[in-house]
């Protein structure tokens, strides 16, 4: 099934669903990063996470930018979503693998350990809006769920799952299911959809069972005045580094280290954080760029 995203709503407006399928992009991630089980499953759910929250945004060109940094072993974790349905991420230390939890799965909480959340929303204009909370459990979807509740003040459920078999990701997404102002007063309401969102046995199974997200929306949201928008967005990993922008970065270090790169090393070589891709960029690269340097200097 392709990676994609499809909306709903439901109770009149009252609630809003957004679903997201991530299997291949976490797969290219797991990939790209060489990243072990505990780290492809935290990533992967951040990944899924940024998607869901950047699809509430409006402005063409939206992105949000999802950092956790915890002081377990997995060091860190950065995440960059786009409303376009695009998203890229990485790991500090993507070879760290823990033994299974108490409750037989992946502990992407202990590889995280304590710490924050910070979440940047770039609309495109203006300065980014940033905000920052406590983890909660290192589980990313409580945590997550729990920016969604004191920073938005929007009462959320978030379930997220990536199951990696011995092959790679085989299934991996995330539901977002948050109650707006106009139903939050109506506790039956809350209270029913909490009791159905609790009842889940996660996301990964619903997927291994042939479920799609139209599927999913119905079971849980079905008697409930369900709308599903026809429009189904697709997402893809992509990342917007290239070769100008690390000539770019290299030209800010100055004439003097430059020449230092050219007799040393020949040369210089940068790998993208976020997406793995080395550059090289060779003695006469570096040359020009001096050259630039001190054209600009002299005018």
């Amino acid at each position: 099934m392709a990676d994609q995203l499809i909306r709903a709503t439901a109770a009149e407006g009252g609630i809003r669903a957004v679903g997201v399928i991530t299997t291949r992009l976490t797969e290219e991630a797991r990939q790209r990063h060489q990243l072990s089980y505990v780290a492809t499953a935290a990533l992967g759910r951040t990944m899924a996470a940024g998607l869901l929250m950047a699809s509430s945004m409006k402005r063409a060109g939206s992105r949000i930018n999802i950092r956790v940094k915890g002081d377990g072993p997995l060091g860190g974790i950065l995440v960059d979503a786009g409303l376009d349905g695009t998203v890229r991420g990485y790991v500090s230390n993507p070879s760290v693998e823990l033994p299974p939890n108490a409750k037989g799965k992946l502990d992407v909480g202990g590889a995280v350990g304590s710490g924050y959340l910070y979440v940047v929303r770039d609309i495109g204009y203006g300065y980014p809006y940033s905000s920052t909370v406590e983890l909660v459990s290192g589980e990313i979807g409580d945590d997550v769920a729990h920016y969604l509740v004191n920073s938005e003040q929007t009462p959320s459920a978030l379930v997220l799952g990536v199951f990696v078999g011995a092959t790679g990701v085989t299934a991996a997404g995330g539901l977002l299911v948050q109650i707006l102002p106009k139903a939050a007063r109506d506790e039956a309401l809350v209270e029913t959809l909490e009791s159905r969102v609790a009842a889940l046995s996660g996301f990964t199974p619903l997927l291994q069972a042939g479920k799609t997200l139209p599927e999913i929306f119905t079971d849980l949201l079905g008697d409930m005045g369900l709308s599903i928008f026809p429009e189904t967005q697709m997402l893809r990993f992509h990342c917007s580094c290239s070769f100008d922008r690390v000539l770019s970065a290299l030209k800010i270090l100055g004439e003097a280290e430059l020449q230092d790169m050219i007799v040393k090393d020949n040369g210089a070589e940068a790998t993208c954080d976020f997406c793995g891709r080395v550059y090289q960029a060779s003695s006469d690269h570096l040359a020009q760029l001096i050259v630039d340097l001190q054209a600009e200097s002299s005018v």
